[in-house]
């Protein structure tokens, strides 16, 4: 029976990209939480964007929902790495769609809705486009390469 090969890179890419999203997006979270302004020092426009109408859904913070994905995304590598389960390491890879998908709509928000930019929010587009792409050369891969077991 055919079983899927997964490269070895592949999981500690998202174990670590995830960590570094997770982090970005938790501040961002905090900083929202305890109602402190976020400030950038490269870029100006993160007060903007951070407390705009778009940085909450329902009373929370959209960055609490990236935080919430990054860590998914991390202990669904690490799940993948303790147990093996391929299962684990198909929806993370899978869930890294949806975190693109959202990272596009924050940055047609930022240039064209408010036209700030927010150095934290970009480095959250920066790496959910890494684990997506990450992903895409995954399912690559995935789709050609089979032993068997």
């Amino acid at each position: 029976m055919p079983s899927q090969v997964i490269p070895k890179w592949f999981p500690v890419a998202l174990l670590l990209v995830g960590l570094a999203g997770f982090l970005d997006a938790g501040y961002l979270t905090a900083k929202h939480l305890v109602g402190s302004p976020v400030t950038c020092t490269v870029l100006k426009g993160c007060e903007v964007v951070t407390s705009s109408s778009f940085s909450v859904v329902a009373g929370i913070p959209v960055a609490a929902f990236g935080a919430f994905y990054y860590l998914a995304v991390f202990l669904l590598a690490v799940a993948y790495l303790d147990t093996k389960r391929t299962a684990y390491i198909l929806f993370a890879a899978r869930l890294t769609f949806i975190g693109f998908l959202a990272s596009l709509w924050f940055i047609f928000v930022q240039a064209f809705l408010l036209k700030a930019w927010c150095l934290y929010c970009l480095g959250s587009a920066v790496t959910s486009t890494i684990l997506f792409g990450a992903s895409l050369v995954f399912f690559i891969h995935k789709k050609y390469a089979t032993t068997t077991d």
